[in-house]
């Protein structure tokens, strides 16, 4: 399960980190062994507009997708640079991989799922991931056909073979989810193959795999415009508001750096801007740059796919009442043995601040 992977390469590096300071963080460390009520510290703020040299901020991504255009928009529209910060983007190809990069201290910051964030918690970590900005709302995914099903209902699965994914992660979770709340059993109603790569489905099925199959964007597009499958239903639709992806850091990192996490918020929250202001075609030619395989067309069609499912806040705050909803959704996953408060995982300080600046 994704949680035992992710507590083994915990180990890992804080073994590793016991030989190595962490690299990207210069300061003595500070003892995190307490865990203290995150939501209540409001940073100083002062610091962001006045650095005489920019600060580099590695930041490390679970995927590179059009899903998160209001960072794409924050990142070309020089909105870090504004708030001094050089930022290093890295993409980690994975939510384990992208935890492990910040708890070794080889990221300053990380943008996943927050359930990564819990499970490293509920495994017992001293210095664990606190998230300060959440920038999804609903899930990126979507249920793509063989055929075009325009009445189509979630019942129009039972029997059925359907690439889904894996084990523990929010796609497989959320869909899971879906199926539980249409009064379907995702173990003997369906059969969910849960055995292929992400980022290979979309291959898979496109060669005769499955009767449906669950894909992540640009898949669902790809196989539309080549005619092998047609988009019936959209994942973030139908499961509701959801925090999906969110940015966190180690929690002594934000102790010690919060003028950084503030300036970096700032950024974020001009970029949320950005998409809440413009249309999509103005957003996919602003992103553009991020995306140079993908063509201007293509872009501007899933631009407006995520816009019109309202995928993205307004604000960065992550409500107490998603955070416990994300909660609900890996009990119903029987991923999570027990719930990990919101006071020590979610800071709003920063998100709150930002709205302001």
């Amino acid at each position: 399960m994704k949680k035992k992977l992710i507590s083994v390469l915990l180990a890992s590096v804080m073994t590793v980190g016991l030989l190595s300071a962490c690299g990207s963080d210069p300061t003595e460390e500070k003892d995190t062994n307490s865990k203290t009520n995150t939501t209540e510290t409001a940073p100083d703020t002062t610091k962001s507009d006045t650095r005489s040299a920019p600060v580099s901020v590695t930041l490390n991504e679970v995927a590179h997708s059009i899903f998160y255009a209001p960072m794409y928009a924050a990142i070309e529209n020089g909105y870090f640079e504004e708030e001094g910060i050089e930022l290093i983007l890295v993409t980690g190809f994975g939510a384990d991989k992208t935890m492990t990069a910040v708890i070794s201290g080889e990221a300053d910051i990380g943008f996943m799922g927050s359930e990564s964030s819990i499970y490293t918690y509920t495994e017992g970590a001293n210095d664990y991931v606190v998230n300060f900005a959440q920038l999804t709302q609903r899930a990126g995914n979507f249920l793509v056909a063989r055929e075009e099903m325009q009445d189509f209902k979630w019942t129009d699965l039972k029997g059925k073979d359907v690439l889904g994914g894996r084990k523990g992660g929010m796609p497989e979770m959320v869909f899971e989810y879906i199926l539980k709340q249409n009064r379907l059993d995702p173990q003997t109603d369906l059969n969910i193959n849960q055995g292929i790569d992400f980022g290979s489905t979309a291959a898979a099925f496109s060669e005769g795999s499955g009767d449906f199959t669950i894909e992540f964007e640009p898949g669902a597009t790809a196989l539309e415009s080549e005619g092998k499958g047609y988009v019936v239903a959209s994942l973030g639709t139908d499961s509701g508001y959801v925090p999906y992806t969110a940015y966190s850091a180690k929690k002594s990192f934000i102790d010690k750096h919060p003028e950084i996490i503030q300036s970096f918020t700032n950024a974020l929250q001009k970029g949320m801007d950005y998409v809440q202001s413009h249309t999509p075609e103005e957003i996919a030619v602003v992103i553009a740059p991020q995306f140079p395989e993908t063509t201007l067309n293509t872009i501007t069609t899933i631009v407006t796919r995520y816009y019109d499912q309202d995928t993205w806040k307004d604000n960065l705050v992550f409500e107490k009442d998603s955070f416990e909803l994300l909660q609900d959704i890996l009990e119903s996953a029987g991923e999570l043995n027990s719930r990990a408060p919101y006071e020590d995982l979610v800071t709003t300080a920063f998100a709150k601040n930002a709205l302001n600046h």
